[in-house]
């Protein structure tokens, strides 16, 4: 009786300690640090979004809660640091649908299915100076994700959605 008590105590202990790897929690860790950009777009505004080009108005429709964050990896330690975070995060229950490293530079695009569906995309990337992700959650037709991240179609999205929400981070010269 007692051995099973231990049993059910340590895998509770461990199932919370792998929930803590989560996007939630990275989001939520990371959106107040310096040169930042992080934003969570509300449901009403995803319709507007829609319109960045076709397939994101496929994506759009079933997607729940969209997610991006722009980070600063400007030393070998933080580029680690933050490759390792999503590899913690990916390894909980993701698949990886591509990859490409390059030294401490990372381009990933994983997903979480349930039965035939994807219901999570989480694209990673990280140059060594700058990271970023690009989070949905919804009904996705896998097909049409696998195709997507072949042609390399979410890394435009993640820009589309920039310039759509006006985020553009880089410095701005006067007009003359």
């Amino acid at each position: 009786m007692i051995r099973k008590n231990l049993v059910i105590l340590a895998l509770s202990v461990f199932a919370s300690c792998g929930s803590y790897n989560s996007i939630d929690r990275f989001y939520n860790a990371h959106k107040n640090d310096d040169q930042v950009t992080a934003v969570r777009v509300p449901r009403f505004m995803l319709s507007l979004l829609s319109t960045i080009s076709p397939e994101m108005e496929q994506m759009i429709g079933t997607t729940k809660d969209l997610r991006y964050m722009q980070f600063p990896s400007a030393t070998a330690e933080r580029t680690s640091f933050l490759n390792q975070q999503m590899n913690t995060i990916t390894g909980n229950n993701f698949i990886e649908v591509y990859r490409k490293n390059d030294a401490l530079k990372r381009n990933v695009v994983s997903v979480r299915e349930k039965g035939n569906t994807v219901r999570e995309i989480l694209i990673y990337n990280n140059n060594a100076t700058k990271g970023s992700f690009l989070y949905f959650n919804g009904r996705f037709d896998p097909e049409k994700v696998r195709a997507m991240a072949k042609r390399n179609e979410f890394q435009k999205l993640g820009q589309g959605l920039v310039q759509e929400l006006n985020m553009d981070t880089s410095p701005k010269t006067p007009e003359q």
